[in-house]
């Protein structure tokens, strides 16, 4: 009974330590084509269902969604385009062709 209990402590604490708990960058993109900063990425802006604005990125695997901010924290209701409606140039900068 005993050789099971520790064969199962040493089984959990080596899962344990094979875990990665550092907190990855944010700010880089992962995608299948190598890293990059988001910064080298172009945004467009998708309109939600109220009409207020978020910036949006993808690079053909992963998406990227920001609500737009003012100066003071407030929401962005420009009217750039109807609602449910996305504009610019957010699927370029990648290197991996969106289908869609």
């Amino acid at each position: 009974m005993n050789i099971t209990k520790g064969l199962a402590l040493l089984a959990a604490a080596a899962t344990l330590a094979a875990c990665d708990i550092t907190p990855a960058d944010k700010s880089v993109d992962r995608h299948l084509g190598g890293s990059q900063d988001l910064s080298h990425l172009k945004a467009g802006i998708w309109v939600d269902p109220n009409g207020c604005d978020h910036w949006i990125i993808d690079d053909g695997v992963e998406g990227y969604l920001s609500q737009r901010l003012d100066k003071y924290g407030k929401p962005v209701c420009s009217g750039v385009a109807e609602p449910n409606t996305a504009v610019g140039p957010f699927k370029e900068g990648g290197e991996i062709a969106d289908t869609l």
